[in-house]
C-alpha cells in the first residue's frame, strides 16, 4: 500500500493575458467603451468589475484543474455544479495491475500525525481494507464488486473544468473554516496555485 499527498495541477491553463483581455473585451460590450482598451488596461478593468460584484463577466473564461486527492474529498469536488468532470473509475481500475504497481494509493489524513495511534489505527485499516480487496478478486470478483470494501481514504483522481466565477465560489466555500479539513488543504493548494497564475481573479478572496 502507497500512501501519499494531495496535490493540485492546472492541465488547461490559458494564458493569464488572454485570460484579461477576453474578460476585458466581453464586459466592454456592456458599455460600448472598447475603445478604452489599452496594452494595461485589463487588470484594471477586471479588478473594477469585481470590486463592484459584476462575477458574470468573468464566467467568459475557463480553467481545468487535475485534483489528487481522497474519495471522501472528491464527493465534495463534484458536488459543485456548472462544471465538467472526469474521475478515475473503481469500476474499471483494477489495483492489481502493473499499472498501479500491484497496489492501492491512500491518502494521509491532514489531522492524523505519523506518531500517533490514531494514524496507526488508520493506516491498519486500510491494510486490511487492500487485503480484502485483493481477497476478492482472488475470488473471481470483478473490480467492481470488488470495490465495496475499498476505503474512503483511497486516492482518486478528478478533472474539473470551470468557468473563473465558479472557481471563485469553489475557493470561498471550501476554504472556510466549517470546511471539512482535508477538504481545505486541497481548496488551499488550489488557492495557492491560481492566485499565483491569475492574480487579479483572487486577490480579493482572503484565506484564513
Amino acid at each position: 500500500m502507497k500512501i501519499i499527498e494531495p496535490k493540485v495541477e492546472l492541465i488547461n491553463a490559458p494564458d493569464y493575458a488572454t485570460l484579461l483581455s477576453t474578460v476585458e473585451q466581453a464586459g466592454r460590450t456592456c458599455y460600448k467603451s472598447e475603445d478604452k482598451i489599452t496594452d494595461g488596461s485589463a487588470e484594471k478593468f477586471v479588478r473594477n468589475i469585481l470590486k463592484r460584484g459584476h462575477e458574470a463577466v468573468i464566467e467568459h473564461v475557463s480553467l481545468t484543474v487535475r485534483f489528487t486527492c481522497d474519495r471522501g474529498v472528491s464527493h465534495e469536488i463534484v458536488r459543485h455544479r456548472l462544471a465538467a468532470y472526469c474521475q478515475e473509475s473503481t469500476r474499471y481500475c483494477n489495483y492489481s495491475k502493473d499499472g498501479f504497481g500491484g497496489e492501492i494509493t491512500v491518502i494521509k489524513p491532514m489531522s492524523f500525525d505519523c506518531s500517533d495511534s490514531p494514524y496507526r489505527i488508520w493506516k491498519r485499516s486500510c491494510e486490511n481494507a487492500e487485503t480484502a480487496y485483493f481477497d476478492l478478486l482472488n475470488e473471481g470478483c470483478t473490480p467492481q464488486e470488488a470495490r465495496s470494501v475499498l476505503p474512503n481514504s483511497l486516492k482518486t483522481e478528478v478533472v474539473m473544468t470551470a468557468d473563473m466565477r465558479e472557481w471563485r465560489h469553489f475557493i470561498r466555500l471550501r476554504c472556510a473554516p466549517a470546511a471539512h479539513p482535508d477538504m481545505r488543504v486541497v481548496a488551499g493548494l488550489l488557492y495557492d496555485l491560481l492566485k499565483s497564475t491569475y492574480p487579479v481573479f483572487f486577490e480579493d478572496i482572503e484565506v484564513g
